[in-house]
């Protein structure tokens, strides 16, 4: 790699279309998971009152994991979103930690990175 400081407005749109389509995929999945989670909260059926308490309680935990999912999905879409304002603002591709430019097979594998492999591994 060379010493360029900066992505190319070329190659930064090539980074901003891979972001949208991750977004546009997040969005639609965390959409999902969350018609899932109103879903469980609608489920009522009637039942035996200990086979009852057991779905309730298999519910209960289907209904926490899917929280979590929807929590780390909106987290993804917040990162993609950041990534798309360090774009614009021509701050995108630049490792936080080192200031050189972050592997563009790093980028297109994880897109929002805001680290370079190296200084990713070195903060450990």
């Amino acid at each position: 790699m060379s010493d360029k400081t900066r992505y190319s407005e070329e190659e930064l749109k090539e980074f901003e279309a891979l972001i949208l389509e991750k977004l546009e995929k997040a969005k639609s999945e965390l959409s999902q998971l969350r018609s899932s989670i109103t879903r469980k909260s609608d489920d009522t059926g009637d039942s035996f009152s200990s086979v009852k308490t057991l779905e309730d309680g298999a519910d209960t935990a289907e209904k926490e994991q899917l929280s979590q999912l929807a929590g780390r999905q909106q987290k993804f879409i917040n990162n993609l979103e950041n990534a798309l304002v360090r774009i614009k603002n021509g701050t995108y591709g630049i490792c936080v930690d080192t200031g050189k430019l972050i592997s563009k097979e790093r980028l297109r594998a994880v897109p929002h990175t805001t680290q370079s492999i190296d200084a990713k591994l070195n903060r450990k």
